[in-house]
């Protein structure tokens, strides 16, 4: 027999663009002559939901439960019931004459979050085009709605997560295990109706689940857990970014009562010789990087040396099979970064494997979608560019390496002008000092619109603890070259580093707002650290001054751990002031406000001069 295989995205990932995992996958699969089809369940389902004939189902199944949340919610049901179409297919096309109709005062209800916006919408969104405030005042109804499903029929939904919470740091099965044995939601009745529809189509052998993010693991299983039952011949296989991160450990059996096979690292070489074993062409020890179970018991089947498909020898990712007309562009907050994320469709796409610096002691440096680095040529990212847009018909790429290397970007910049492609393209890079002036002009000329970087925490001390590789007088150069190209750039910032203290947080601060106040970054977005198990911090943590109080591993998943921080400040205590600032600098204001003014409580005064960035900027 030939292995027809079926990749498919669970819900729910990002709403506005294809999650790549599978396109990847499939172009590799078809060039090693396997039968494959894709299917990106999370959009599906989330187009399914927000109809006329759903949403009219979930007010009927909240007043049934006798769950009353959001009371303008409720009080508003029809106009939302018979709107919501007109909403969804606006965000799908943004289509001027509907923009009109969406941002006319009393034709869509007037919600939790919309009145809010009645008072904001002459000052934070007075610049906004036409198109744009109906884009806000739709997606603003979408989340309303969405609000009322979590509160009154599903606890679990979420635009782009599902049942995150009960799969984030699950060190143990139990819980996840306790929620499956429970009876499924209409949201998951939904989901299994599409699942179905799908495997009618054709005879499939084999499913291949990605499994990207902790907000996909349960909807992963519901869905494994349906075909078991209905359809117990086909096997099924589950990998992406949460296994390769968080099931390195893996020793509970129970997962494999609905997954059959668990592959870790790049999915290329693990899926392949899955098919080839359940196409009987080899026995069970020739698999790679997979987990199975045998005698009860998980076993970890990693045939050495491994099969290498090295990054520049990888075809191009089909996109053929994805529904690129359902995809939708959302405006829900005025970051502007966070807008290329959930605005717009992007083609994903790697220039490289890996990360050429590798180094950040934050960063998960020892798995292998970090630390096994490949290149390849410009000419070949360019030919790959050209077939992807052939199928999406989408110009619109987003580089997302974890870091870009400055290299290939002139070469794929030089590559893009003398082949006269034409693309708007973003990526990651590090805010090196190999991003010259005349570089960022290069990049901007081939269609880079915005970069984004970490910044982390804004002090020398604790960048070079954390082996960034960078000091703020070069971030302040590198950011500022860019933006003088207008190519918009987003720090990712971070507070919490271990031994990290006020003084120094409210320093960081104080840099920040010095860099917006001189345009070097245009946005900006603050993490607390989180130590993870597969970084230089969780496996050294004497060397970091910080102490491992847990969780304690059950045999499922490892990845964040709880950790005490003796030196440092009392992290967690600066959030909301930190976040208050920035979201005053994104706005372009609030430079004038004393940093203290931010916080609740008594902080120090910055020691920082208020003319650093300026004269760090001084040729």
């Amino acid at each position: 027999m030939s292995v027809n295989t079926l990749l498919i995205t669970p819900p729910f990932t990002q709403l506005n663009t294809a999650y790549p995992a599978t396109a990847y996958l499939k172009g590799f699969l078809e060039s090693k002559k396997v039968s494959v089809s894709q299917m990106d369940l999370s959009i599906e389902l989330f187009t399914a939901i927000f109809t006329k004939e759903f949403i009219d189902a979930i007010f009927k199944q909240a007043a049934m439960l006798e769950n009353y949340d959001y009371p303008l919610v409720w009080k508003q049901k029809e106009e939302y019931i018979n709107k919501v179409e007109t909403v969804m297919n606006y965000l799908r096309q943004q289509e001027v004459t509907a923009a009109y109709q969406i941002v006319h005062k009393d034709f869509l209800p007037h919600g939790h979050r919309r009145i809010k916006l009645d008072k904001d919408l002459s000052t934070e969104f007075g610049k906004l085009g036409i198109l744009d405030k109906a884009k806000h005042i739709a997606t603003l109804f979408v989340e309303e709605l969405g609000d009322f499903i979590n509160s009154n029929v599903d606890e679990f939904f979420s635009f782009t997560r599902y049942a995150e919470h009960i799969a984030r740091a699950a060190s143990s099965f139990d819980t996840i295990d306790e929620f499956l044995q429970y009876e499924t939601t209409l949201i998951e009745d939904e989901m299994l109706y599409l699942l179905n529809e799908k495997l009618q189509e054709q005879e499939f052998n084999l499913i291949c689940f990605t499994v990207p993010f902790p907000g996909n693991l349960f909807s992963a299983l519901r869905c494994a857990q349906f075909i078991k039952t209905e359809y117990p011949h086909i096997k099924i296989a589950m990998g992406g970014g949460y296994p390769n991160t968080e099931l390195r450990k893996l020793s509970d059996p129970r997962i494999f009562e609905f997954i059959d096979f668990i592959t870790l690292d790049d999915g290329e070489a693990p899926l392949l010789k899955v098919t080839e074993y359940i196409d009987r062409k080899i026995d069970i020890d020739q698999l790679e990087r997979t987990y199975v179970l045998q005698n009860k018991k998980v076993v970890y089947i990693n045939k050495t040396p491994n099969t290498i498909f090295h990054h520049k020898n990888l075809p191009a990712p089909s996109y053929i099979g994805l529904p690129n007309g359902k995809y939708l562009s959302f405006l829900d907050v005025m970051n502007p970064m966070h807008r290329m994320w959930s605005d717009g469709k992007w083609n994903k796409l790697t220039i490289s494997h890996g990360c050429y610096w590798k180094q950040c002691s934050f960063c998960d440096v020892t798995l292998d979608y970090i630390g096994n680095y490949e290149n390849t040529t410009a000419d070949d990212l360019v030919n790959k560019i050209e077939k992807i847009i052939s199928e999406t018909g989408v110009t619109g790429f987003h580089f997302v390496d974890e870091a870009a290397p400055p290299k290939m970007l002139r070469a794929l910049a030089n590559k893009l002008l003398e082949r006269k492609v034409y693309i708007t393209w973003w990526t990651n890079i590090r805010f090196e000092k190999t991003f010259t002036a005349e570089l960022c002009a290069l990049l901007s000329k081939s269609g880079c619109i915005a970069v984004t970087g970490g910044l982390e925490v804004a002090s020398d001390r604790l960048l070079s603890k954390m082996k960034k590789g960078v000091d703020i007088r070069q971030v302040a150069r590198v950011t500022k070259a860019f933006s003088n190209e207008n190519i918009m750039v987003h720090a990712y910032l971070m507070f919490g580093f271990p031994t990290e203290t006020a003084q120094e947080t409210i320093d960081s601060l104080e840099v920040v707002r010095q860099l917006f106040y001189h345009n070097c970054i245009q946005s900006g977005f603050w993490h607390q650290f989180a130590c993870t198990a597969h970084s230089p911090v969780g496996k050294n943590p004497d060397e970091f001054e910080i102490k491992i109080v847990g969780p304690k591993f059950k045999g499922f998943a490892e990845n964040d751990l709880y950790h005490e921080d003796p030196k440092g400040a009392e992290h967690h205590l600066f959030s909301e002031g930190l976040n208050r600032g920035l979201n005053n600098y994104l706005n372009h204001k609030g430079f004038e406000i004393p940093l203290e003014d931010y916080f609740d409580f008594k902080v120090p005064k910055t020691t920082l001069s208020k003319q650093m960035i300026e004269k760090y900027l001084e040729v």
